[in-house]
């Protein structure tokens, strides 16, 4: 077997092949929906949709409209279809105007046209609708509390859909009676297409009283009035079976799934076993930062359960429980973890970075770590256990200059981790 002489840019190869496999430009084209007898309108929210509303421009053969919603920074060239740029990951008013734009938009059509959505990851904050008495406010107290709990984003979907007149399928239904076809980039574990975004085109079997549940479940403290709305039955989201929804047709044209495969082809042809543990693990980043450390000091130590030299490659979305005032994201936080497993543990290299570009509060994406990297904080006097304590982790990658800055990728399927072991 070769060794592997540069590991962080063996590690970014990888990175760079998973999201090359969720590229808006080769996924869009190979899902085009038929033309209609009658319009054409794209609407679309998240941090890859305008690159996803570029790529449907190009190929789309016929005349088109409409507008999608992405992240500050995240725009790319169009020109038929408008790019509104609002706040990630608290929405702001120009998220709430994209909201009301989308709706308008859909609203008024036939069932001889059709609507194209283009949905990813981030579309959640991207949309803020607040249901009649609430307010963009009330709205931003629930994403707060969310990105606080440590919950999944499974739980936080479905939470946030029944706080909103634009999530849990409520934009296709003011679509009806056009048909709306929805092209998903899943950035949720276990690739459930109803939760991306918490599913503006797309209703799931979850309930108010569910959304109720996991609110005592993960001790959210959510404004009263917005309590009292989840607990009237004006906030229950439309069912998968209502009939609006019989015609509408659902893509998933990327995964982490298809990504991990890219990069686990890519490190065999540098002539490196790889190994996916899984596409959909989730929990607290510093918990599975322990795990992901355990098992790589066991394949280092002991050669088992995967003889060396291997990569072990894993995605998802792991959550932080905020405890301090840090900077960081949950793969930097992971990888903090990660590295006070591995010190000492010799030939580990690893990369976590979210598929987007952007990881928590900052402009990196992740970062490296490495069997050194305890070692090199200690010499600039930095205490690792206590920087991951107060959710600091970006200062500690920062200080050694470990930060992974790609910059926007144009897509999003969510954590990458790659742990290589020589």
């Amino acid at each position: 077997m070769p060794a592997i002489t540069d590991p962080r840019r063996f590690l970014e190869a990888l990175f760079t092949s998973a999201v090359a496999a969720a590229d808006p430009e080769k996924v869009i084209a190979a899902n085009l929906p038929e033309r209609p007898k009658g319009r054409t309108v794209v609407v679309g929210a998240g941090k890859g949709a305008a690159q996803m509303a570029a790529a449907f421009e190009r190929h789309w053969d016929g005349p088109l409209s409409g507008a999608v919603v992405t992240r500050y920074g995240y725009a790319a060239p169009c020109e038929r279809i408008e790019v509104l740029e609002a706040s990630h990951p608290l929405p702001d008013e120009n998220g709430l105007l994209a909201s009301k734009r989308l709706l308008a938009e859909v609203s008024g059509l036939t069932e001889d046209d059709l609507v194209v959505a283009l949905v990813c990851g981030g579309g959640s904050a991207l949309l803020p609708s607040p249901p009649p008495g609430l307010t963009l406010e009330d709205e931003i107290a629930v994403n707060r509390a969310l990105l606080a709990s440590g919950a999944p984003i499974s739980a936080m979907n479905a939470v946030r859909k029944h706080v909103s007149m634009i999530k849990g399928g409520r934009l296709a239904a003011a679509a009806y009676p056009a048909k709306v076809v929805s092209l998903i980039v899943s950035d949720i574990p276990g690739d459930d297409p109803a939760l991306v975004a918490s599913g503006p085109t797309l209703a799931d079997a979850s309930t108010r009283e569910d959304a109720l549940t996991l609110i005592e479940r993960y001790s959210l403290e959510l404004p009263a009035k917005v309590m009292a709305w989840i607990k009237s039955p004006d906030s229950a989201a439309p069912s998968p079976d209502d009939k609006r929804f019989a015609r509408n047709e659902v893509r998933l044209i990327a995964s982490a799934s298809v990504s991990l495969e890219a990069a686990a082809a890519e490190a065999r042809a540098a002539g490196i076993e790889a190994i996916i543990l899984s596409d959909a693990i989730e929990g607290e980043a510093r918990d599975v930062g322990g795990v992901h450390a355990a098992i790589a000091r066991e394949v280092a130590g002991r050669g088992r359960p995967f003889s060396k030299p291997v990569v072990v490659l894993s995605g998802g979305e792991t959550t932080v429980t905020i405890r301090g005032k840090g900077k960081g994201g949950r793969n930097s936080e992971f990888l903090l973890a990660l590295a006070l497993g591995i010190d000492g543990a010799k030939g580990v290299s690893a990369l976590a970075a979210d598929t987007d570009g952007i990881d928590g509060s900052e402009d990196n994406a992740g970062a490296f770590a490495d069997d050194t990297t305890i070692a090199r904080l200690v010499a600039q006097r930095l205490d690792a256990a206590a920087l991951l304590q107060k959710n600091d982790s970006w200062s500690a990658f920062d200080a050694l200059g470990d930060l992974f800055k790609p910059g926007p990728t144009g897509t999003n399927v969510n954590d990458f981790r790659a742990i290589l072991v020589q």
